[in-house]
């Protein structure tokens, strides 16, 4: 029997518009984005700075409005809500800002940061509210105190796991972590990580992992999506996406992946010039100015996500280079 999807994405796009009075183009930050994650699993989003992560997870929980496409969440299409419905549905979807200095206000407390969610959706009373954000605190192991003091108190990492406890409070079932662990020292990365990939399996949590560090999208992910300029051009398991990628982009990428042991360090493949402006994409496949097998055709229609393998898909006319 066939899992459904816990989120379903279908056709997404959002173009941003200039500003009024101004003459300056349409941004094309997501061109017919769609994929489905399971109850309970994580897929991790990819791509150079530029290339929609972010957007997509924004898109998806409403924080900014997508142009088009169907957002289906736990059988509910989210981009049809507004006022009080789409208040209630947020209690089920939560954020995990990349930057735990910015996220943070510095005039409230670590409790006010944490009952706020509690507090617009009226759950609770006074001392189930604190109860709740304590019981936060203790699932991302910081001390209870820690609810009477303020962010600048606390460390990078301590203040990345304040902002995952805000998540938890309102018992959400679907979480978008954007870039949780950039902002932090090395040192501290795999703690925070191993705190996510645990949180993750107690609480049965479905989870849009963006990331531009693809060894923690291995280590963290069941499936993987390759971005680049607003458009999906590879989407496999994460096992086999890093053993057999298939899109020249994915292994142009995994080739960047520092190796611990100088013997294996696999060959670099060095793209040569910059992502282009999503304000004026190429035509045909938006990857082929930069693209070593790149021919004629290409400039053509854009090419369609196809199966390469079972549940392994890309978007590339050239089946020659699998």
């Amino acid at each position: 029997m066939t899992q459904q999807p816990y989120l379903s994405v279908r056709n997404l796009s959002k173009h941003f518009k200039p500003a009024a009075f101004s003459r300056g183009p349409v941004v094309k930050a997501l061109q017919d984005i769609s994929f489905d994650i399971p109850r309970g699993q994580v897929v991790g989003l990819v791509g150079e700075s530029g290339s929609g992560k972010t957007t997509i997870g924004r898109s998806v929980l409403r924080l900014i409005e997508p142009t088009s496409g169907q957002v289906m969440l736990d059988g509910v299409d989210v981009t049809t809500l507004s006022g009080e419905q789409l208040r209630r549905q947020r209690r089920k979807m939560q954020y995990i800002f990349q930057d735990p200095f910015a996220s943070l206000s510095p005039r409230m407390t670590i409790g006010q940061i944490l009952t706020e969610g509690l507090d617009i959706q009226g759950i609770g009373t006074r001392a189930e509210r604190r109860a709740r954000a304590e019981k936060a605190l203790m699932a991302v192991e910081l001390p209870v105190d820690a609810f009477d003091r303020y962010a600048h108190e606390f460390s990078g990492g301590q203040r990345q796991r304040i902002g995952i406890a805000r998540a938890l409070t309102l018992d959400p079932d679907f979480i978008v972590a954007d870039e949780p662990v950039s902002a932090l020292d090395v040192s501290i990365q795999a703690q925070v990580i191993n705190l996510l990939r645990d949180l993750q399996t107690r609480l049965d949590l479905t989870m849009l992992f963006i990331s531009h560090d693809l060894a923690v999208v291995e280590y963290i992910c069941d499936t993987v999506i390759v971005l680049y300029l607003g458009r999906i051009m590879e989407m496999a398991p994460a096992a086999d996406l890093y053993a057999r990628p298939s899109h020249p982009y994915t292994r142009a990428l995994l080739s960047a992946i520092p190796s611990p042991d100088p013997a294996t360090r696999p060959q670099r493949q060095i793209l040569t010039g910059d992502i282009p402006s999503p304000a004026n994409p190429p035509s045909g496949c938006v990857f082929r100015t930069r693209c070593p097998f790149a021919i004629e055709a290409c400039a053509g229609d854009v090419p369609a996500l196809r199966e390469v393998a079972p549940g392994h898909l890309r978007a590339c006319i050239r089946d020659d280079i699998l």
